[in-house]
């Protein structure tokens, strides 16, 4: 079973208004994409209290809201949210030290 949640527009809002969030807009036709799905499961894994998350930015209609909300220069985009404030944006795949350091420095107070 996958610990990275599923995110769409139903569920962002809920979602990245927790305590911690990391949410991962991604398509399926990008390899960095797919190698970093990898990475977010091994995070979602060692911090479970954290909400890991992956929006498919591919899919008609699922992130209308999201594109509204947020400009995608490059994929994967990484953002670290904390009670529904946007504290951090990563472009690119995120090293899993980096991410580590991240959540800890961002999320973890």
């Amino acid at each position: 079973m996958s610990t990275v949640q599923d995110i769409s527009d139903a569920n962002y809002k809920e979602f990245t208004d927790s305590a911690g969030a990391v949410v991962a807009y991604g398509l399926a036709t990008c390899e960095p994409c797919k190698t970093y799905d990898l990475i977010l499961e091994e995070i979602a894994q060692k911090f479970p209290d954290l909400k890991v998350g992956k929006a498919k930015m591919h899919i008609p209609g699922r992130c209308r809201e999201i594109k509204k909300t947020h400009t995608f220069e490059t994929y994967p985009t990484t953002h670290f949210f904390a009670n529904g404030k946007l504290l951090l944006t990563r472009e690119g795949v995120v090293e899993p030290a980096e991410l580590v350091a991240l959540i800890s420095d961002y999320l973890l107070k």
